[in-house]
C-alpha cells in the first residue's frame, strides 16, 4: 500500500537517521531555518521516529509530535521517552486535536507533497498557530519533477509514485506534484506570508561522509527539496 509507513517504519527510520538526504540535508536545513527555538511551542507534523523533535527539544523547544503511523509513534516514544507529547493524527484527516493558537511554530517536513488537497490542512495549521507564528515547510522541489519526468506536464497537478529501498526493505511512496506558482498560491490563500524561500546546500560534514556524491557537485548544492518559512497573518 502506498505510504504505508507502518509497513516499513523501522527500516525507514534506520535508513534516514544519518543518510545524506535526511541526516545531512533536510533536518539540518529545517533546524537552521528554525533558529533559536528556546521556549517556543513547536508542533512537528509527520514527526516519524522523532529525530527532528529530539533536536528541537535539545535546543530548548517545547515539542509536540503527530503522525498517522502507529509504528512511527512507537519509535518516537522510544527515542523521546514516555512523557513525550506524541499523538496519532495527520493532516487531511480532519481537525487537528489542538485549540486555536496552541503553537508558536509548526513544522511540516516532507509531508504536504503527499496530499492532493492543501486547503483544509493549511487552514488547520494556520488555526493552531499564534498570530505571527511560523510554518516551516520542506516539500519536493517542483523543478525536480520536471527533471525526473521530462515528458510530463509540469503545470498539471498530478499524482505519481516512486519505489525506494529502506535498509533493504522495499517501499512505495505516492506524491502530488504542484508547479511552483500553484504551491506558493496555496500558502497565500491560507493566510500565510512567505518570509523565506530556500534551496540550501548540504550540512557541514556531508562532503566527508559522501565523497562520491560531492565529487560531481563541487558547490555542495543539489536540487532536491524546497524549504519555506511562512508567517501566519
Amino acid at each position: 500500500m502506498a505510504n504505508d509507513y507502518d509497513g516499513f517504519a523501522e527500516a525507514y527510520a534506520a535508513e534516514t537517521e544519518s543518510n545524506l538526504i535526511n541526516g545531512y540535508y533536510t533536518r539540518p536545513a529545517v533546524l537552521d531555518l528554525a533558529g533559536d527555538v528556546a521556549g517556543r511551542r513547536i508542533l512537528d507534523v509527520g514527526c516519524g521516529a522523532g529525530p527532528l523533535l529530539e533536536s528541537l527539544r535539545e535546543r530548548g523547544a517545547v515539542v509536540t509530535g503527530i503522525d498517522p503511523s502507529i509504528k512511527m509513534l512507537e519509535l518516537a516514544r522510544r527515542r523521546l521517552g514516555e512523557g513525550a507529547a506524541l499523538l496519532r493524527a495527520g493532516l487531511g484527516t480532519g481537525p487537528l486535536p489542538f485549540p486555536d493558537g496552541a503553537f508558536d511554530d509548526a513544522i511540516a517536513c516532507l509531508v504536504l507533497h503527499y496530499l492532493e488537497d492543501w486547503k483544509g490542512p493549511l487552514g488547520e495549521l494556520r488555526r493552531v498557530l499564534t498570530p505571527g507564528g511560523r510554518l516551516i515547510v520542506a516539500v519536493n522541489h517542483p523543478f525536480v519533477y520536471k527533471v525526473l519526468y521530462p515528458d510530463a506536464d509540469y503545470f498539471a497537478i498530478r499524482e505519481y509514485s516512486e519505489e525506494y529501498t529502506f535498509s533493504g526493505q522495499r517501499g512505495t511512496l505516492t506524491y502530488w506534484h504542484r508547479p511552483l506558482h500553484a504551491l506558493t498560491s496555496e500558502f497565500t490563500a491560507a493566510g500565510f506570508r512567505m518570509t523565506v524561500i530556500s534551496e540550501p546546500p548540504a550540512a557541514p560534514g556531508a562532503r566527508e561522509h559522501f565523497p562520491e556524491v560531492f565529487a560531481k557537485k563541487p558547490s555542495g548544492e543539489f536540487l532536491c527539496f524546497l524549504f519555506l518559512v511562512l508567517e501566519a497573518a
